[in-house]
């Protein structure tokens, strides 16, 4: 993995960024400046992202610039992703968006330390690699991706690993694993059953949309 970047004078490792609507999760269907970040050690066979794994194929990008295209798009929201974007320091990129006051999203799989100021952590955590205290005890929302009875199990760990970490009590999701007829019936008879859960789509990719 290559070493963090601080975000300064050489910016961040940006694979794009995009003005669209947000698609999955607690907050689908609002409208969203995506800014997706280069590299990823976590790699998960079905990542549909693969692309943003090698960091060094990637431009590097201001954070200004990226403070321009908010800027310019107006969204209701900020949603920095990747890749695994806290593999790159955010510090610089969340102070630089602060005085847009338009909420500051994280999506991570939660391995790496958190770094920047966020409103919103959705920590999408994978059973190949937990992720830390850390981010258990800060996540607004917990979004698990669902391909057999092992992730359902895997959730409800992850769901009580956040309560006993001493943080919030997150927004629970069940998102099927893209293509999976019997991913969208597991996920959905166990919503059914645990009302404490909500079932998660990828909505956007239903539109069409990026």
């Amino acid at each position: 993995m290559p070493p963090p970047l601080e975000g300064g004078v050489e910016g961040l490792r940006v694979v794009e960024h995009f003005h669209s609507l947000q698609g999955e999760g607690f907050h689908a269907g609002r409208s969203a400046l995506f800014i997706r970040l280069a590299g990823c050690n976590v790699r998960c066979s079905w990542c549909d992202t693969k692309h943003s794994w090698a960091a060094a194929a990637h431009p590097l990008c201001s954070a200004e610039e990226l403070v321009e295209a908010v800027r310019r798009s107006s969204p209701a929201m900020v949603v920095i992703t990747g890749g695994e974007p806290l593999e790159q320091n955010l510090d610089r990129l969340c102070t630089a968006l602060a005085p847009l006051n338009v909420p500051r999203h994280l999506e991570t799989s939660g391995v790496e330390p958190l770094s920047g100021a966020f409103e919103w952590i959705t920590l999408s955590p994978k059973r190949h690699r937990e992720p830390r205290r850390q981010l258990l005890a800060c996540c607004h929302e917990l979004k698990v991706v669902v391909h057999g009875h092992e992730d359902l199990h895997f959730a409800h760990t992850m769901a009580a690993a956040c309560v006993a970490a001493g943080g919030n009590r997150p927004h629970l999701c069940l998102q099927p694993g893209e293509g999976s007829t019997a991913a969208v019936e597991l996920a959905t008879n166990h919503v059914l059953k645990h009302r404490q859960w909500r079932l998660s789509l990828q909505t956007h990719k239903w539109l069409g949309l990026r």
